[in-house]
């Protein structure tokens, strides 16, 4: 059983997934929003091939904590994906500046700008899954 990382966005969705032994964090890339019919679909299809049994949202919080303009969107998604995709359990994790270590980490290793443009999502996801993977200590969802 695997851990699933996203970072959903208006646009897009990062998507990452853990190793099996729920250590690592790994990329597995980002979906283009089209409907939610064909993103909770394409979701469902990570989750049976990758046996994912949690999946970890960011949730978007400003610096101080307080909720953002974007939690709603977020938790409303939340739900939505419950329905369509009721298998795995689903946690919010904080994903403050996790945006923000993507672009450095793709600056630092010279992606191009519109390069980075395609991948950022789908990096922020690592660092979100990453870090929840880090603070669960092997206690895995």
């Amino acid at each position: 059983m695997r851990i699933l990382g996203l970072d959903v966005g208006e646009k897009t969705i990062g998507v990452a997934c853990s190793d099996a032994l729920l250590m690592t964090a790994q990329a597995v890339g980002t979906i283009k929003r089209q409907s939610k019919k064909k993103d909770f679909a394409q979701l469902a299809a990570v989750c049976r091939e990758r046996e994912v049994h949690c999946i970890v949202v960011g949730k978007p919080s400003h610096m101080n904590g307080d909720r953002s303009e974007n939690m709603e969107k977020i938790e409303r998604f939340v739900s939505e994906l419950k329905e369509a995709v009721p298998e795995p359990d689903i946690v919010y994790w904080d994903e403050r500046l996790t945006t923000a270590m993507a672009r450095r980490q793709l600056i630092a290793a010279g992606v191009r700008r519109e390069k980075r443009k395609g991948v950022i999502d789908t990096i922020a996801a690592v660092f979100i899954l990453q870090n929840y993977l880090d603070a669960q200590g092997g206690n895995h969802g």
